[in-house]
């Protein structure tokens, strides 16, 4: 299949419409930083048919990278990871009764041979930016990109009158 310039290159996906709050912070950094991406619902334990095609034909649409949204026990960064050669990224969704630890651990004991990538609970913004920083290996416009918007992130912490040491005090 060929890819359309016009196609996306990080799938966005979770396993429930829930999911997409967190995870539209990675679709606004990817968008910030002018990466295509898609965002939809692909569940583990609900449509698994679904999922296997989604993996399996990703690379074919253009899709480089996969950022994958789950909580509680958060099967579908590993369940992608096992049926794609391409990266995949793991956002441990926030869980009601145990605040998305439960989603962190099995999104990150993944056995040895099916990589995924995890960010910290939630931050799907993290994972957007390691989705971008993937890209940018063979894209040098975004590693420009990418490199200007770090750079804006430093220089409004350096900015913010906030974070200036206090004066002296006297003894």
């Amino acid at each position: 299949m060929t890819r359309s310039d016009a196609a996306p290159l990080v799938g966005v996906v979770g396993g429930s419409r829930s999911d997409f709050p967190i995870l539209e912070q990675a679709v606004a950094v990817l968008t910030e930083l002018g990466v295509r991406s898609e965002l939809t619902v692909v569940s583990a334990h609900r449509t698994p048919d679904q999922l296997f095609r989604f993996a399996e034909e990703a690379a074919g649409r253009g899709i480089r990278v996969i950022v994958a949204g789950a909580g509680g026990a958060a099967h579908l960064p590993g369940m992608l990871a096992a049926k794609t050669a391409l990266p995949v990224i793991g956002v441990p969704i926030p869980t009601e009764h145990l605040g998305g630890l439960d989603s962190l651990l099995s999104i990150v004991q993944m056995p040895r041979g099916v990589p995924v990538a995890t960010v910290a609970i939630g931050n799907a913004t993290n994972a957007g930016l390691l989705a971008a920083a993937i890209l940018a290996l063979s894209d040098d416009g975004l590693a420009t990109r990418l490199a200007a918007w770090r750079a804006r992130q430093t220089q409004a912490v350096l900015d913010d009158p906030s974070n200036q040491p206090s004066p002296p005090t006297e003894a």
